[in-house]
């Protein structure tokens, strides 16, 4: 199954070794087709190939220029899918609700795909049971996304959502708390959390909507030395999920 022939590529791809190796693992899309650089070499790549015969899906012997087109750093490989399945909010907070102590992330309006990707990347670390995103004025999942999170992106439920604020009353109505982070809240080490909990990531430069800290129960932050500005979105994330794990005792 490893051919030379191409055929014409869809929109939606995953690039890189990492994503398309991680997209193998969860299982997850359908894979179309794995284009392989000729060149490409390596440990991962010989995993990606050995996944994907076990699988039956098409492997294609391609040279290194047609994947530029998809990626300026595919590292050799790039993977045709289907689009990412997004999951209804409600059946977010069903599965949620199997964790001992639930624990969403809704992010506020992100809109670098390279944040909304390492965010991601952090809430699968930190053992967050999901991820909510606006659908309007903020990015979505794409191949950036997928590149900037490692693969990561394959392995945690993503909710899209009309609105931000009726997603928030739909979690409190199923007896979640509302935690924003903000600078100026409750510093996140000292203090005790109750769950289910929802904690809301702000966007770059701008943090949280005002209706959203409005409807926040109440504010968190990580102390800071005033010497440097504030972290970015994704920095700050993985500060505050590595605490929140520690509260939940996820090790």
């Amino acid at each position: 199954m490893y051919s030379k022939n191409n055929s014409r590529s869809s929109k939606n791809v995953v690039c890189g070794r990492n994503p398309v190796l991680e997209l193998l693992k969860a299982a997850r899309r359908t894979v179309n087709k794995i284009m392989v650089s000729r060149t490409a070499r390596g440990v991962v790549i010989s995993e990606i190939i050995n996944l994907a015969k076990q699988k039956g899906i098409a492997l294609h012997s391609v040279p290194p220029e047609k994947l530029d087109k998809f990626s300026e750093s595919s590292q050799g490989i790039v993977a045709e899918v289907s689009p990412v399945q997004y999951t209804e909010l409600s059946d977010l907070i069903e599965r949620s609700k199997k964790s001992l102590k639930p624990l969403l992330v809704i992010l506020d309006g992100l809109e670098d795909p390279h944040n909304l990707g390492a965010i991601i990347r952090n809430c699968v670390a930190f053992g967050a049971d999901g991820v909510i995103i606006p659908k309007w004025r903020a990015a979505g999942v794409n191949e950036t996304v997928s590149k900037s999170s490692a693969g990561a992106v394959e392995h945690i439920s993503i909710s899209r959502v009309e609105n931000t604020n009726q997603a928030i009353g739909l979690l409190k109505e199923n007896s979640f708390w509302i935690v924003g982070a903000e600078n100026g809240g409750r510093i996140l080490e000292k203090i005790d959390l109750p769950f289910p909990l929802a904690v809301i990531i702000g966007s770059e430069g701008f943090g949280l909507h005002s209706l959203t800290k409005k409807n926040s129960d109440f504010l968190i932050s990580i102390p800071q030395e005033n010497i440097i500005s504030s972290l970015n979105a994704s920095c700050a994330s993985a500060v505050i999920l590595y605490e929140i794990a520690k509260k939940r005792k996820i090790s």
